[in-house]
C-alpha cells in the first residue's frame, strides 16, 4: 500500500512513534490531561492505566487525531496531529471499546467497506481480506453476519478491521472488556503476533493481568496526571514487595483488627472485604498473625501484582 509523507516523516525518527511534552487538554475550567509527558518506540506494546476519569481516554482521542490538545506538543509519526490529522490518522488503526460493526453486512463486507474508507482498491483489498480473516481466524465466517458471531469472533473481527490499511500504530480501547477467558486467551495471542509483526500497540485495560501481559511499559494516570511509569515488572519492584498476604476477619472486624496487625509485612491496606499485608514473606507473616492468637476466616498468599501498584498510587481499585 503506498505510504504517504507521515511514514517519511517518521522514517527519520524510526524509534519514536508518538512523544508527548506537556500534554493538556481542558474543556473550560476542567483539566482532563494535566500536562503529561511520554513517549512510545516503534513495535512497543504501550499501555494506558487508571480509573474513569483519569484522562485515558482524552489522552487516546488526541493520538488518534480525533481532539485538539489545548496545551503543549504531540507529535505522531513524526508530526503534529493538530495540522495533519487526516495524514496521520491514514497510518492508524483504532479499535474502539465498543463494537461498532456494521450488523447488515457480511463479516467480508465489513473489512470491504472499511477499507474503501482509505480509498484503496478493491483488488488490493480482496487479498488483504483473505489475510485478516485468516489472522482473526474468521475464514469459516466469511459469509456471516456479524450478528451471528459471538463476542470473541466480533472482537476479533473489529482487530481486523482496524487492520486493514496496515496501519504503522494499532490503538485499543478496553480490547478484552466481556470476553470470557479463552476468548480473552486468544485475543491476546493474536496481539502477540502483531507485536512480533512490528506493529506499535496503545492500549487502555481495566485488567491488570491483561496489562502485565500485553504491555512493554504503560503510565498509570489519575485525575488527569501520570503517577509512574515503566515496565509491569519494574513498577512492582517500585511501589510493592515481593508477596502479599490477604486475610479476611469478616467486613465488620477488618478495620478494627488491623490495628493489632501493624509491624507485620512492610505496609498494610484495608480494603472493605479484606485487608492486604505486602510482605516479601506471605507465609511468615501468616504464622505471625496466627501467633497473636488470631484466626482470619480466609488467607491467601500471592505475589504483588499491577493492582498492588495501582491501590499504593491511587487508593482505588479500577473499577471505580
Amino acid at each position: 500500500m503506498p505510504k504517504s509523507d507521515a511514514s517519511a516523516s517518521s522514517a527519520a525518527s524510526p524509534e519514536l512513534m508518538i512523544v508527548a511534552k506537556n500534554l493538556t487538554k481542558r474543556y473550560g475550567d476542567f483539566v482532563a490531561v494535566d500536562g503529561i509527558n511520554f513517549e512510545v518506540k516503534k513495535g512497543e506494546s504501550f499501555g494506558l492505566l487508571g480509573p474513569n476519569g483519569a484522562g485515558k481516554s482524552t489522552t487516546m482521542k488526541m493520538i488518534a487525531s480525533t481532539s485538539q490538545r489545548t496545551d503543549g506538543e504531540l507529535s505522531i509519526l513524526g508530526k503534529d496531529p493538530n495540522d495533519h490529522g487526516p495524514e496521520i490518522r491514514a497510518h492508524l488503526g483504532v479499535v474502539p471499546q465498543q463494537d461498532n460493526l456494521d450488523r447488515e453486512l457480511k463479516v467480508w463486507e465489513n473489512l470491504m467497506t472499511y477499507g474503501r474508507f482509505f480509498g484503496l482498491k478493491n483488488s488490493w483489498l480482496k487479498a488483504k481480506i483473505d489475510e485478516l480473516l485468516e489472522f482473526a481466524q474468521l475464514e469459516e465466517k466469511r459469509n456471516s453476519k456479524t450478528d451471528d458471531l459471538s463476542g470473541g469472533m466480533k472482537r476479533r473481527l473489529t482487530i481486523a478491521r482496524g487492520l486493514v490499511n496496515e496501519p504503522e500504530i494499532l490503538m485499543l480501547d478496553e480490547p478484552t472488556t466481556g470476553l470470557d477467558p479463552q476468548a480473552r486467551h486468544i485475543l491476546w495471542d493474536r496481539l502477540f503476533r502483531l507485536k512480533e509483526n512490528g506493529v506499535t500497540l496503545v492500549i487502555t485495560t481495566h485488567y491488570m493481568d491483561e496489562a502485565e501481559q500485553l504491555c512493554d511499559r504503560l503510565i498509570v494516570m489519575d485525575k488527569g496526571k501520570i503517577m509512574a511509569e515503566g515496565s509491569p515488572a519494574d513498577l512492582i519492584k517500585e511501589y510493592s514487595s515481593k508477596e502479599v498476604l490477604e486475610v479476611r476477619f469478616g467486613s465488620a472486624n477488618n478495620k478494627e483488627i488491623a490495628s493489632q496487625l501493624e509491624g507485620i509485612g512492610e505496609r498494610l491496606e484495608v480494603l472493605p472485604d479484606r485487608i492486604l499485608v505486602y510482605t516479601d514473606n506471605g507465609e511468615g507473616a501468616l504464622d505471625r498473625i496466627l501467633a497473636k492468637g488470631l484466626h482470619p476466616v480466609t488467607t491467601l498468599v500471592r505475589r504483588s501484582s499491577l493492582e498492588d501498584v495501582f491501590l499504593r498510587l491511587t487508593g482505588r481499585s479500577l473499577a471505580d
